[in-house]
């Protein structure tokens, strides 16, 4: 038997002998799942740097196919205002402006948590108002006694799925506002 006809031989026993061993193989896309790198810029918001930080922190300790860091080339913009609510007004795939109200904070609703929640947007999620304070876009409907700003489960089962393609171009739709 030659060295060629040998080779496909034992390409096609490994092929139909190893998935009846048990022993699992993994493709190159499966082993390492693609990871899109977002970065912030909270400079316009020099109160609420700290809070930033931590915000992408939670997500990056959440998800796995987005990571966000400060500095590079933002998209995703951060900015401290007075008054108007804190909303962000994003295309929900990694680009947009975040606006953190200082009057919100001043009443008692946690910065950390706000910033994640509207965070939450840009990476694609949508308002859950009604849902519990473990649900982090459930926003300020819990009240100001809930300060979790971290994803449920299924907050970051929709985030991975949402970048499993990679940075994606935004929807038809473009931007949209979340208050």
């Amino acid at each position: 038997m030659s060295r060629r006809r040998f080779a496909y031989a034992a390409t096609g026993f490994a092929a139909v002998l190893l998935p009846l061993s048990g022993v699992q193989t993994a493709t190159a896309a499966e082993a390492s799942p693609l990871v899109v790198n977002l970065y912030y810029d909270a400079s316009d918001a020099p109160d609420y740097q700290a809070e930033a930080t931590q915000a992408a922190a939670n997500w990056n300790g959440a998800v796995h196919n987005v990571h966000l860091d400060a500095g590079g080339a933002a998209t995703i913009l951060i900015h401290e205002v007075t008054g108007g609510g804190s909303y962000t007004q994003t295309d929900g795939h990694g680009r947009g402006d975040i606006y953190i109200d200082t009057e919100q904070v001043a009443e008692g609703n946690d910065p950390t948590r706000i910033l994640a929640h509207e965070i939450g947007h840009n990476l694609g999620l949508p308002d859950h108002y009604s849902g519990p304070c473990s649900e982090l876009m459930s926003g300020h409907g819990p009240g100001i006694s809930c300060k979790n700003a971290i994803p449920d489960a299924r907050e970051r089962a929709q985030v991975d799925a949402n970048f499993a393609n990679g940075f994606a171009a935004a929807a038809a739709n473009g931007m949209r506002v979340y208050r």
